[in-house]
């Protein structure tokens, strides 16, 4: 029997929900296929209120999540089990856009609570102004103890916020003077937070924003080029002027969703891997005002997205939140979302606790031989539990296509994806399963589908989005 893989249809819509999100069942594929590619695009940037997850289903089985304090891995969960259970994906992939570059972590703001503050304000403004997003952090009382804005006074000028302002969230190296630097804080002058308070007994209070008037510095500022006295929402909209954030930005989005790019520090020496993709994107946030939403649409439409399929490594949530979608586990609030979240961070990628203010180094740098075998086991596992739905669709689909050991392999990749794998390792795989001839579904053939499935998922093709 022969199998037709990769249909068109299917293959850009899988693609669109590796990268708008963390993959998707054949299942859902079919479905949105009904709809078609931009209707989903549409429907992807525009989610309903009733796509959210009610947190508080969680909570109620786990009231220890509430508040967690510095308790490790407690912190993450509720949002590992939002990304699983999610009917709006790309939403929450915004949060892990947006948390990769406001990189702010527990390591030292010893306060998870705060921080997930942060992931819900990315959620309600995902689609939002890239100002707002902006205002927002600077006054994240997390940010501000992150980046010690709140030893940032009139009359002692603490630099670190209004430096990682224009190095990390807006500008890149390059693109400002560190007087710069200097006047860009002197406008963050009096935006601190209120006094930590010692734990109470289920955690640690709120902490809020707080504006100080009389620690304020309203001197004349030169700024950019730009003359005057400014405070910080002033900054933010020269900031947002200035071409070189568009691009900068944008680079940001392209290497987020589109192929991945060198890290960070080397912008301002290493060019982006497709200049006109990157320029396209910074005239539609510039036409825009900013507007994620609207920037998000050119570039899920764009040609040079639909093109490039498989050129990203997927990052450790991807993996895990995607596998665990795929296999259909996690729908109730199980105990186990404290090993699924302890396993984003075995991999590399310690949610709500990035390594510094750079965030994590994407691509290739998240394989190495440690995080490479953590990858490989979790999803060999998480595939061979034939119980779970999505498991059991994939294993219903392929006895479908009839026995042929070629046939087969074809149809699990297919299914699985589609999953774009090189002539040498598709022929392995064949190679491999027809040493035991054809499949026999009354006997062991189920035993050597699962096999079968546990090589597909440990290729390196399956670490690609």
């Amino acid at each position: 029997m022969t199998v037709i893989r990769n249909d068109s249809e299917i293959d850009l819509m899988a693609h669109l929900m590796r990268r708008a999100g963390f993959g998707a069942s054949r299942k859902e594929l079919e479905s949105r296929i009904k709809i078609g590619y931009e209707s989903t695009v549409d429907e992807l940037l525009n989610p309903k209120s009733d796509d959210q997850v009610d947190i508080y289903k969680f909570l109620r089985y786990y009231p220890m999540w509430w508040k967690p304090g510095t308790m490790g891995g407690l912190g993450q969960a509720p949002w590992v089990w939002s990304m699983i259970n999610t009917t709006a994906p790309l939403q929450e992939k915004m949060c892990l856009f947006y948390h990769n570059i406001f990189a702010t972590g527990v390591a030292k703001v010893d306060h998870y609570d705060e921080i997930q503050d942060m992931i819900d304000m990315f959620r309600e403004n995902a689609f939002g102004n890239y100002k707002d997003i902006l205002l927002e952090v600077a006054k994240s009382p997390a940010m501000i103890y992150w980046l010690d804005n709140n030893e940032n006074h009139s009359d002692s000028v603490n630099e670190n916020w209004g430096r990682e302002l224009l190095e990390l969230f807006t500008m890149g190296v390059g693109n400002y003077t560190e007087t710069d630097v200097r006047e860009c804080s002197r406008a963050f002058t009096g935006w601190t937070l209120e006094h930590k308070l010692p734990r109470f007994h289920m955690g640690r209070w709120d902490w809020q924003f707080k504006f100080v008037p009389e620690d304020h510095d309203y001197g004349t500022k030169e700024f950019l080029g730009e003359k005057g006295v400014f405070n910080g929402e002033e900054i933010i909209d020269i900031i947002l002027s200035k071409r070189a954030t568009s691009l900068f930005i944008a680079r940001h989005l392209y290497s987020f969703f589109v192929s991945d790019e060198p890290q960070v520090p080397a912008w301002s020496v290493t060019p982006p891997k497709d200049p006109a993709a990157v320029e396209f994107l910074a005239d539609t946030l510039q036409e825009s005002g900013f507007h994620m939403g609207t920037t998000l649409e050119a570039l899920f439409k764009s040609k040079f997205f639909k093109e490039q399929r498989f050129s990203k490594v997927k990052n450790p949530t991807e993996v895990v939140v995607g596998t665990v979608r795929l296999v259909g586990e996690g729908l109730f609030p199980s105990p186990k979302i404290m090993d699924w979240t302890s396993q984003i961070a075995y991999m590399g990628q310690d949610l709500l606790n990035p390594p510094s203010v750079e965030g994590w180094h994407n691509g290739i740098e998240w394989i190495n031989s440690g995080t490479l075998m953590k990858r490989t086991n979790f999803v060999s596992e998480m595939i061979s539990q034939t119980s779970l739905s999505g498991v059991h669709d994939i294993v219903e689909r392929v006895m479908q296509i009839g026995t042929d050991p070629h046939d087969v392999v074809e149809a699990i990749l297919d299914i699985m994806g589609p999953l774009k794998m090189s002539k040498e390792t598709q022929d392995e795989l064949v190679a491999h399963v027809s040493k035991l001839g054809r499949f026999n579904w009354s006997t062991s053939g189920l035993e050597r589908l699962v096999e079968l499935m546990q090589l597909v998922v440990s290729t390196r093709e399956y670490q690609f989005a």
